[in-house]
């Protein structure tokens, strides 16, 4: 109901796929990490450079996701090892419909997505179950159910909760709309 949930299967407490690029908009990334690592970081240099050269609000993650389609195209083509990766941004707006998906791929192909994505392995049935049990407005512990009961099916096992590395981009919190969730908020789900 307040913005965008972004969950991925991560028993390291340290490497983490989910993370803030600017203000109001988030990355996650699947794949080789060290890759998308450093995508990230590139792009917060970005979206830096660009919020400090002009204004925050020109700080968009369809500009970051042109950037990296960009990128990530550029490699595929003319280097001798493509990335092994994919990546998405989540960018909350100040409406649920104002609120923007974008997934890049590991040749570059950049796609706008509606309410629910998946990327890394079986994205396919996990978006197919998130669209199954999506209900717009819905709070967030029954989002993190629709989220584990997708994961779960897909990957034919139970996942407990210190498994999950899980975030939000939420309009309610201001300027700064991530925030990680604990495990404990993921357990309550």
């Amino acid at each position: 109901a307040d913005g965008v949930l972004l969950l991925a299967e991560n028993p390291s407490g340290t490497l983490h796929k989910i993370g803030e690029i600017y203000a109001r908009i988030a990355f996650a990334g699947a794949g080789k990490y060290s890759e998308f690592e450093t995508l990230r970081v590139a792009g917060i240099r970005h979206a830096d450079l660009k919020g400090y050269a002009y204004a925050r609000s020109d700080v968009t993650a369809k500009s970051l996701a042109n950037a990296y389609s960009h990128a990530l195209g550029q490699i595929f083509t003319q280097e001798v090892k493509p990335y092994e990766v994919g990546i998405m941004l989540a960018e909350v707006g100040d409406t649920p419909e104002s609120t923007l998906l974008f997934k890049i791929t590991y040749d570059g192909t950049l796609s706008a997505e509606d309410d629910v994505a998946a990327i890394g392995g079986q994205e396919e049935q996990l978006t197919a179950a998130l669209r199954q049990n999506f209900r717009p407005g819905a709070p967030l512990a029954e989002a993190i159910g629709w989220a584990v009961t997708a994961f779960q099916a897909a990957a034919s096992r139970t996942f407990q909760p210190g498994e999950w590395e899980a975030a939000v981009v939420d309009r309610t919190l201001g300027r700064r709309a991530f925030r990680r969730l604990s495990a404990d908020e993921m357990a309550g789900a």
